[in-house]
């Protein structure tokens, strides 16, 4: 079968690293980019291994009708209008995280694309980590029984430098536990199965960006936190932030309990160089304990920040393209993933328990 044609609308970070991975999958191309900072085109077209057409308007892009799906990887406050232009190709979509910058953006582009003829995926790659999709697997098989408790650490390094710095305030990108926590949030409600109902939230901005001035502006994300996320069934997801942990080995560490086990993984940082991690199960009856090695592909871990599971994620796309089958990250995903992010900005700022139904209606 012929290459997937991807065009991307967006060249900064998360662009590049996207080319990277797809310059490694033999089914896919990207055949044009559009964005209108210079500094960013001339990164991206450092790593293409080939000549893409480069537009400055992503309209013009859509306009010239050579792409099978457009890649929307942009600030997140500009998603919502491409996401509208780019619905009028009904070409395959792939939208970066998170979704919109909040849950009423997020519902008006659902009911938006009601009834759209191809594929809609947010792009929340986590799910795609190898030692966490293998996490999420034993789960849902039931190797720990029930799960009753689920906790997600992430300690890391603060937000990257952006064009204008556009992702240090929240109006921007929806504050922290939206634009960085939804993939931790769409993690919890793909391994509990059951909805949200609750969100307990405490947080602060200690350390990143305090000295930092735009427009005589402070940025207002903050940069550590704990949530509380009580789900339908009566499990309960923690999850424990903090982005002034940059030298830790690992970035990411989850753990599940249920009635008959423990199960327990970590995700390595990218300045650690591992290519492995662990899975580890401890059942309770005769205190038993498996083992299993996960290793990743040094030449997919080079591709980018995120363990190997933006490339893992384009060929799960790919996949639903070629066989016709629906987006395995669905839009609602990626507008649960936002309101759950929602309800816990707005526990830290007014310091009580926020229902979900206050933020989806």
């Amino acid at each position: 079968m012929k290459k997937i044609r991807y065009a991307i609308i967006g060249a900064g970070t998360m662009t590049q690293e996207h080319i990277q991975n797809l310059s490694i999958i033999k089914d896919a191309e990207v055949v044009a980019i559009s964005d209108i900072h210079r500094q960013s085109i001339i990164k991206c077209k450092k790593i293409l291994k080939k000549q893409v057409l480069f537009f400055k308007s992503h309209k013009e892009l859509i306009k010239k009708n050579i792409a099978d799906v457009y890649l929307i990887s942009t600030p997140n406050f500009t998603h919502l209008k491409i996401l509208k232009d780019v619905l009028k190709s009904k070409k395959h979509i792939l939208v970066e995280k998170p979704l919109c910058v909040n849950t009423k953006d997020c519902i008006e582009f659902k009911k938006l694309a009601k009834n759209y003829p191809s594929i809609i995926w947010t792009a929340m790659e986590y799910r795609y980590m190898p030692p966490v999709a293998k996490f999420i697997q034993e789960i849902h098989n039931k190797s720990i029984g029930n799960i009753k408790a689920l906790s997600i650490r992430e300690h890391r390094f603060p937000f990257l430098v952006k064009v204008k710095n556009w992702n240090r305030f929240s109006k921007n990108t929806g504050g922290t536990l939206v634009e960085k926590c939804c993939h931790f949030f769409d993690l919890m409600r793909l391994i509990i199965k059951s909805e949200p109902i609750s969100v307990y939230a405490s947080g602060n901005q200690d350390v990143n960006h305090i000295n930092e001035r735009y427009n005589n502006k402070k940025p207002d994300i903050i940069d550590n936190a704990y949530v509380v996320v009580n789900f339908k069934n009566g499990v309960r997801g923690l999850l424990d932030l903090c982005m002034f942990a940059e030298n830790s080995d690992m970035q990411e560490e989850l753990l599940a309990v249920g009635n008959k086990g423990k199960i327990e993984t970590s995700v390595p940082s990218q300045q650690s160089g591992k290519s492995s991690s662990e899975i580890r199960i401890g059942l309770r009856k005769n205190l038993k304990t498996k083992k299993q090695t996960i290793k990743v592909d040094k030449k997919i871990l080079n591709a980018g920040y995120h363990y190997g599971s933006t490339y893992y994620q384009h060929l799960s796309f790919i996949k639903a393209i070629k066989k016709k089958m629906k987006a395995e990250v669905s839009l609602q995903d990626g507008l649960v993933s936002v309101a759950i992010g929602e309800a816990a900005e707005k526990s830290i700022k007014e310091k009580r328990l926020v229902y979900m139904k206050e933020i989806v209606n």
